[in-house]
């Protein structure tokens, strides 16, 4: 009956043991399935085995890390600021004020023996002597490079259960502790007893076989701190493992020579999957194992990735973004020895000799600068234009898959070869014509200043191109259309060949609102008024980032919110270039230095 049915899982075939990729086809799994269905199976071996599962090592700063990121979905610099204010200890309701936890950052998994003392007492005084263990537990994980200057992470007094700091923690920092805690308490507990039953099933001739397996708790032993109700503020996966009472009571009372009746037949198709991107948690893990890092700096490395937009999370999961693709890839191939996973691990290395006083370390920082300075006066004489067919080599499948039949001809001069560029003013990277300044054509613009902000929601959306009108003195269509940098209104359709005419629309006018007739207005920018009357350069009014602004050579100035900049004439804008809030921009050459300081005097 469908009460008494179990789920197995087809381990041979013609008497071969399987595996995942076994079997190849869907063809092949409906032949198979053809043969089990009329065949006839009976249990043809039953195997009980007792597994002891010992209580975890204590926490140290990179597993403190990784368990707070699975159990509490804690960052790991959130995890630290957490330990931190738990380590600098808080005013108790007794007025006292005391430090909750050891010190925080440590590779050591040793704990003092008086604390291992009281520990075990108050195990056995909780839980009954059956669950203390017999003899103080030492742990003895060694960790690549580990200084062991500080023992594990564990509370102060253990006796403090997460139930008394209630009133003065706040969640995040009581359930940091309640994990601490808990962990504490498990290492110095007797190991959890599983009875694993496993169930092989035949047919008649023993061509074909199934397995069925399930595990259940005997003996709690350290799992039943996670029963606790002082834990109830954190969860234990583990638990979610051991398997519901109804598997394990159909498989103990079945024995050797029992039939069994066929019930379902599923064909579940297998994939290869990549390994998975790093989360937090398992990137610290494989910090710690390349023994790259110490405990004090794993969360300030992933801090400072995500801080200089190397890297982003989404759901809790690490992406590379092109920036850091790029910076990897520079390094990579510049400074290769330094690249290497094992140099930072050496070096960790030869920094414990010199603290130990095995290596001298004025030799040690002569042979180290010897070989970095060679990799920086090789890089230093590298061109830009070298690290750009360096990248345009590395990510040209990526950098080139979206253009229109993914052709490097360039659509607006039909000569030049489209080719990847960083920008000057190193704001971006963009993929342009090879003919600039001649053809200023720009296919594609990667991760510029749009990094830096996410785009704003109250402007709403807009679909692109939005047909405004048409243009009252040429008889073109004025488009409204949205690009990378933000809104912007064009004249006429894009055409091969040909540049149209293009204005951004400033952040103080709104996207959705705008009408043909502003439309218009801001295609006539930039206007030039004049020009000065000491150097005889320019007198311009453009479209700003904050607006309008009035700019001259390097001098810039923002118009008021209250002026109109169509109504602004030459007289209007010297006097604004000549108010206290001009800002100059870029560095200006040798020879207009002169001239530039009689502008100041004017």
């Amino acid at each position: 009956s469908s009460s008494r049915s179990f789920r197995s899982y087809l381990t041979h075939f013609n008497s071969k043991k399987l595996n995942h990729l076994s079997i190849g086809s869907e063809a092949e799994a409906k032949n198979i399935e053809k043969l089990v269905t009329v065949s006839d199976f009976k249990v043809t071996g039953v195997k009980r085995t007792k597994v002891n599962r010992n209580p975890p090592t204590p926490y140290i700063t990179s597993t403190l890390q990784q368990d707070a990121a699975n159990k509490l979905n804690f960052g790991a610099a959130y995890t630290m600021k957490l330990a931190q204010k738990l380590y600098e200890g808080v005013q108790l309701s007794d007025g006292e004020a005391s430090g909750l936890i050891t010190y925080m950052r440590t590779d050591g998994v040793n704990i003092s023996d008086g604390a291992v003392k009281e520990i075990c007492s108050f195990v056995r005084g909780r839980y009954g002597p059956l669950f203390a263990a017999g003899a103080p537990r030492k742990f003895f994980k060694k960790v690549k490079n580990a200084q062991e200057a500080h023992e594990a992470i564990r509370p102060t007094d253990i006796r403090r259960l997460p139930s008394m700091l209630a009133e003065v923690l706040d969640g995040d920092c009581l359930k940091l502790y309640t994990l601490i805690w808990a962990r504490t308490m498990a290492c110095q507990m007797e190991p959890a007893e599983v009875c694993q039953i496993q169930l092989d099933i035949g047919n008649d001739d023993g061509s074909i076989s199934f397995r069925a397996a399930c595990s259940a708790l005997e003996f709690a032993g350290y799992r039943l701190i996670y029963e606790d109700m002082e834990t109830r503020a954190i969860r234990d996966t583990e638990n979610e493992a051991i398997d519901h009472d109804e598997l394990i009571k159909i498989l103990s009372n079945l024995k050797q020579g029992d039939l069994l009746s066929l019930g379902n037949v599923e064909l579940n198709g297998h994939h290869t999957q990549p390994p998975p991107r790093y989360s937090e948690a398992s990137l610290v893990k494989k910090l710690e194992e390349l023994g790259i890092g110490r405990p004090s700096t794993y969360a300030s490395t992933i801090k400072v990735l995500q801080d200089r937009k190397y890297v982003t999370a989404k759901h809790r999961v690490l992406f590379p973004e092109f920036r850091g693709r790029m910076v990897s890839a520079f390094l990579s191939h510049y400074f290769t020895e330094v690249t290497d996973y094992s140099f930072t691990a050496d070096m960790e290395t030869e920094l414990d000799n010199v603290s130990a006083g095995s290596t001298e370390w004025k030799g040690l920082l002569k042979d180290y600068w010897s070989r970095f300075s060679t990799y920086c006066d090789h890089a230093g004489k590298v061109q830009i234009y070298h690290v750009e067919r360096m990248l345009e080599k590395t990510f040209g499948n990526f950098l080139f898959s979206s253009l229109p039949d993914e052709s490097r001809t360039c659509p607006s001069c039909l000569e030049g070869t489209l080719i990847f560029r960083v920008s000057r003013f190193g704001a971006g990277y963009f993929i342009g014509c090879d003919q600039h300044p001649r053809c200023k054509f720009i296919a594609k613009t990667l991760y510029g200043e749009e990094e830096e902000d996410e785009p704003s929601q109250d402007k709403g959306s807009v679909e692109e191109p939005k047909l405004l009108g048409t243009h009252p003195v040429f008889g073109e269509k004025v488009f409204l259309k949205n690009g990378p940098y933000g809104f912007y209104v064009q004249l006429s359709e894009d055409r091969k060949g040909f540049l149209p005419k293009r204005a951004s629309i400033p952040p103080i006018m709104n996207a959705n609102s705008i009408t043909l007739k502003e439309a218009v207005d801001l295609l006539r920018f930039p206007i030039t008024l004049g020009d000065h009357p000491v150097d005889s350069e320019p007198v311009i009014v453009r479209i700003s980032k904050g607006g309008f602004a009035v700019k001259h050579r390097r001098s810039n100035v923002s118009v008021p919110k209250n002026l109109n900049p169509l109504a602004i004439d030459l007289e209007k804008a010297l006097e604004l270039l000549s108010s206290e809030d001009v800002r100059r921009t870029g560095r200006p050459k040798g020879k207009h230095k002169r001239k530039e300081q009689a502008i100041d005097d004017f």
